[in-house]
Order: structure tokens, then sequence, then C-alpha cells
């Protein structure tokens, strides 16, 4: 049988038994859909559903009302942009973002600004291309990638809010966390920030489900309208929407994703992070001829070029001997850019990864590099 090795976490996570079994045991066992029935299978599913709030709660050190269930990051990211800028707190918010972005973080800002309704402005990075506490802007909304898909590395969130709240005490920031939530504590409350985001499937949670913290949620106002978000119709121009994250959910929810979110939740709680397989791969690869490091040594991935090769290349050659990593831009542009490279070799591990696996990589990279 093939060995298939897969490093690819940073992507998507591979799901554990515990969340696979918990979705298939709810959609035979327990399926309906979930506010709006009153039967004791419907009652259920409230429950459940109820339950994963908490839990995702209680995770990010929130409170239930606060969190908000969404398709994914990239959903998180477009409908926080809308809904800052639809509360009509600025006539022209300028918003901050840096090069660490995702695509995700800053495309729905530069879409918005095309049609004039936000300027954007690029918080500077330091020499390790982190963002820079020392030159952080003065801005109406700043957008905060925790922790870059290509560099690997946490920021300080807390010390970024805080010193963006000295510039502007209303800053309005977003913190994009979907590659941290995996490696980092996440604390709202020690952040003090007003949105924070991520993923269930880079957790080892189901594709199709994400998590929205919204700080004020009675004062934000809702950018979807719908079934399960209205309290109540009193005519053509007035309505009464839900109060709590109940009034961001239009429409059936991921019931199933949501469902199984609490045992990823326990799955990468009680991961380690993998950093002994990281440091050894990094110890042993960049000893190779004609490897240049991007990462550093305790950064949460590993990212590297190979000199005169397309990381494309490289990576279908690796593809080809059953070992899944990424390569490219990873929808990482600016990052690419500045650092001076069009793409670059990815390798990030998860709880399924050995140090049998590592090694086994590292020796056909080597094969393959020297």
């Amino acid at each position: 049988m093939k060995k298939i090795v897969y490093m690819d976490a940073s992507a998507s996570w591979l799901k554990p038994q515990s969340v696979i079994e918990s979705e298939v045991d709810f959609l035979t066992n327990s399926y309906a859909n979930a506010g709006r029935g009153i039967c004791a299978r419907a009652g259920n599913v409230d429950n459940l559903i109820a339950k994963s709030r908490k839990v995702i709660a209680d995770f990010i050190m929130a409170e239930p009302e606060n969190i908000v269930f969404v398709s994914g990051a990239t959903e998180a990211l477009n409908r926080i942009a809308d809904i800052i800028i639809e509360s009509g707190d600025f006539d022209m918010p300028i918003v901050a973002v840096s090069d660490l972005d995702h695509h995700s973080s800053r495309l729905p800002w530069m879409a918005l600004a095309k049609s004039n309704k936000c300027k954007i402005i690029n918080c500077d990075l330091d020499e390790n291309y982190n963002i820079d506490i020392n030159k952080i802007p003065k801005c109406d909304v700043f957008v905060i990638t925790a922790m870059s898909n290509v560099l690997g590395v946490a920021q300080d969130v807390e010390k970024i809010i805080y010193v963006a709240r000295q510039k502007n005490p209303n800053v309005i920031t977003v913190v994009d966390a979907a590659q941290y939530v995996a490696h980092k504590k996440i604390d709202v409350k020690k952040f003090d920030c007003d949105f924070l985001c991520f993923s269930g499937h880079k957790m080892g949670a189901d594709t199709g489900v994400g998590v929205v913290y919204i700080r004020d949620v009675e004062k934000r106002y809702p950018d979807k309208f719908g079934g399960g978000m209205v309290n109540k119709i009193i005519d053509d121009n007035n309505w009464i929407l839900n109060s709590g994250a109940q009034k961001f959910e239009a429409g059936t929810l991921p019931l199933t994703q949501i469902i199984g979110l609490p045992n990823a939740i326990d799955y990468v709680s009680n991961w380690d992070g993998g950093m002994d397989l990281i440091h050894y791969m990094y110890d042993e690869l960049i000893k190779l001829p004609h490897i240049k490091m991007i990462t550093k040594r305790d950064a949460c991935l590993i990212d590297f070029i190979v000199d005169n090769m397309q990381p494309i290349d490289f990576g279908v050659m690796l593809g080809v001997r059953d070992i899944c990593i990424r390569v490219g831009n990873m929808c990482a542009s600016w990052i690419h850019k500045r650092i001076g490279v069009d793409g670059s070799i990815r390798i990030s591990v998860g709880p399924w990864n050995t140090m049998e696996d590592a090694k086994y990589v590292v020796n056909l990279i080597r094969e393959l590099v020297e």
C-alpha cells in the first residue's frame, strides 16, 4: 500500500474520527431543522446548536450571544466589512491593512474602496515581517491578520490593538484568526477586538462552517435578511429583529457542521502543535543545497523556495510521490511580493503526522534537491 503523507494542515485539517462520528450520528438519528419546530426532535437540535455555541464561546473566552455561525472565514470577512460600512459610523472610513493579509482579509475592503465607500492604507511591517508596533497608523478600521499563512508567526494582537486604540479610541478592529486558531490561545476579551473570525475546517471541523465573534452584537445591524432572524413583521416598513447572534443568522444554518465543532475544539485543544516535527524538518532542510528558507525555525509551519525551480514544479514532484503540501502564492500575494518571490513551498503539520512522516518527507526532498 502506498504511503500518503498529508502535510497541508494550513490549507485544511484532516478530520478526527470523533467529528465524523458526531456528524454521522446527528444525520442518522437526530436530524431536524433548528429554530423552526416545536417537536422534541427539533428542540433537541436547538439544544445541540446552543451547546456548540457555548463550547465555542468558552474556547475564545466570549459569551454565547456574541458567537455567529457562518460558512467560513471568507464569508465572515466579507460580511464583517459590509456590517461595518452599513453601520454608518464613518462617512469615509480609513481602513488599515497589511502585507500579511490573506486575499479574503483585504479584497472585501478593496472592492468597497473601488466603490468609494472606504480608503485603504497599508500598515508597515518591521524587518522580520511582523506588524510594526512603532508604526501603527491612525485609522477607523484595522484589519489584523493574527498569523500569516506563509510565515506562520503569531502577531501580538493584544498589543497591536492597544496601540491602535491610543491613536484612535473608536477604531474598529477586525482579527482574521483563520491560521492562528489551531496554534495559539484566543482570548477576545484580552485582545479587546471588535470582530474576530476563523474557519472550522482549519482546526479539524467540517468544511462549510465558520465563526464570527461580534463584541457589540446589539449595536451592529445585520447584512443578510431572511428566515430565522426576524422576531416580528409589523408592516411593510417596520420589523423587530431577534436579539443577539440570531439576527445575523438568516436562513438554515450548516447544522451538521456546527454539531461537529465541539469535538474539533477538543481535538485541537489537546494537540501539542507539532513543533518537534517542524524543528526537525527545518533543521534538516536548511542544510540542503539550493533550499532557501523563508520562515524562521520557530514558525508554526515551514516555507521555502528551491533555487532555479518553480514551486509548482516542486509540488508536482512531491505530489506524484504521494506527499501533500501547498505551493504557489497561497492566496497571499502581498507578502510574497514583499519577500520578492512569486510563490513558495509550504509544509504544515497536524495531529496525525508523526516523526516517521517527517523523516520520510525530508529524505524525499533531499533526493530531489541534491
